[in-house]
């Protein structure tokens, strides 16, 4: 054990706390502007502009997470920890008090600067205090802080529009987020070497601009402008390039943000593989299971809700006992277990059509949610364990980096899907909302679900891609 995580068994219980409600706050706050959208165009305007609420998070929050990992892995996870903290905290401050859509777009961005920091810095630190064997239960822990955020928050920000004023939406962040940070400076002591450290300015700044035009997009082709648009095409081009550059400086730099040895890393590979695998999968089901649910089964909101509901019940309680097979059976085992399931809840939701019922439609997204949970948290304990205390937040970040990067895929890949079926059916380009009947909608859908059971498939190969065992690393930075 390092000396960095010694420090940290006797006050691991108030530590989990805080990095639980810093994690609560951040996936609250992915979900919970999404239905008081309606109260906020009114106060500020800015119609056309309100998906850049989404965008511009999601944007910052993808491409810091390299980023903050290599710091931590340098100096700490405390100090990033309440670097990100704070930057949330002031983001939520700021979003309370604007006065413009453009004013709020610009204050998401520095929710999502916090949150890049939060979100990995919390997977590492439950790495860093816990045991292999305590790992698992405490991953379903936190899976279920997503799980309840994910029904929590849309719930919330409902009754803050309609009861109170959107403007809570943020401003309940700020003694919440004092809360835990005052919990992570009390309770998490590292004892972490200090030495001289050669930051890399020039790798960090081609991976952010790389990162940040890729994912733009990737997010916004075929939205805001077509595929083929010189407007996307440039934006495509130039990404490659930044991330070209990016490849040679990180082979120059003393210390790399991102080091290229990650990619000859079998464990670190797979688990990567995974998380992109996964983000692809839980867009496609966040972003059409509820509509299929409402436009073409005719359900309400909250029973579309229930459906999704049902996946993210799933994972948690596949998550927390997944340590019983990886310990007995191995990761590899346990992740082509968790894709099979997952593979077979894809071909279950192909079953359902027009005149399906509710729980035809929840119960395999509660079956894929299962092998989600065999997935995802296995292949990330795996990569924190393959690797010593000095890159296990470099190991933490690529992952999640790799989830951020699989859902723009997804919405990419399978908003195309749709639009093509859509504009197919219409014999038109451009669909007005009323042309979008069930009679449309079903089929472009129905589409998605079988591209996602296509993909589903790929869980299976990312399992194979894990190695049979997995050694206990010699010394930092070295291949498995």
């Amino acid at each position: 054990m390092s000396r960095a995580s010694v420090g940290l068994r006797s006050d691991r219980g108030p530590v989990l706390l805080a990095v639980m409600l810093s994690l609560a706050l951040v996936a609250i706050d992915s979900t919970i502007l999404a239905t008081a959208v309606p109260a906020v165009v009114e106060d500020l305007g800015g119609f056309t502009q309100f998906p850049w609420l989404f965008s511009i998070y999601l944007l910052a929050q993808a491409v810091t997470v390299p980023v903050y990992s290599k710091l931590a892995d340098q100096f700490g996870r405390k100090p990033v920890m309440l670097v990100g903290i704070g930057l949330f905290v002031l983001g939520s401050l700021l979003c309370g008090v604007a006065w413009s859509m453009g004013a709020l777009i610009a204050f998401r961005a520095v929710q999502g600067l916090g949150a890049g920091a939060v979100q990995p810095m919390s997977m590492t630190i439950v790495g860093d205090i816990y045991s292999l064997e305590e790992r698992a239960k405490v991953q379903g822990y936190v899976a279920g802080v997503w799980a309840i955020a994910s029904v929590v928050g849309p719930t919330l920000g409902g009754v803050f529009a309609d009861y109170a004023s959107w403007r809570w939406i943020f401003l309940i962040n700020l003694p919440l987020g004092l809360v835990a940070a005052a919990m992570i400076w009390r309770n998490l002591h590292e004892q972490v070497e200090r030495r001289r450290h050669r930051i890399d300015y020039a790798g960090s700044l081609l991976l952010t601009a790389g990162g940040v035009l890729l994912l733009l997009a990737l997010l916004e082709g075929g939205v805001r402008w077509a595929w083929g648009s010189p407007t996307s095409v440039g934006l495509f081009l130039t990404a490659a390039v930044l991330l070209a550059g990016f490849v040679l400086a990180e082979r120059r730099a003393a210390e790399p943000v991102l080091p290229l040895w990650l990619l000859r890393h079998r464990v670190l590979v797979a688990a990567m593989a995974a998380s992109l695998v996964v983000g692809v999968l839980m867009m496609g089901l966040t972003t059409y299971i509820p509509l299929y649910a409402q436009s073409v089964l005719g359900y309400g909101a909250v029973a579309a809700g229930f459906a999704l509901a049902a996946m993210t019940l799933g994972w948690p309680i596949a998550a927390s006992n997944s340590g019983r097979l990886y310990l007995t059976l191995g990761f590899r085992a346990t992740m082509l277990i968790g894709g099979v399931i997952g593979a077979v809840g894809a071909a279950l939701l192909l079953l359902i059509g027009p005149h399906s019922s509710l729980l035809t439609l929840a119960v395999p997204c509660f079956v894929m949610g299962i092998g989600f949970g065999l997935v995802a948290s296995p292949s990330i304990i795996a990569a924190q364990s393959s690797v010593t205390w000095q890159d296990r937040g470099v190991a933490t970040g690529s992952t999640m980096f790799a989830r951020s990067v699989g859902s723009a895929l997804g919405v990419a890949v399978f908003g195309a899907i749709v639009n093509h079926e859509v504009a197919t059916s219409l014999g038109r380009g451009v669909p007005n909302v009323a042309d979008l009947t069930a009679s449309v909608l079903e089929p472009a859908i129905h589409d998605v679900l079988l591209a996602s059971a296509i993909a589903a498939v790929a869980l299976l190969g990312v399992g194979a891609l894990m190695p049979r065992r997995i050694e206990e690393p010699q010394e930092a930075g070295q291949d498995a």
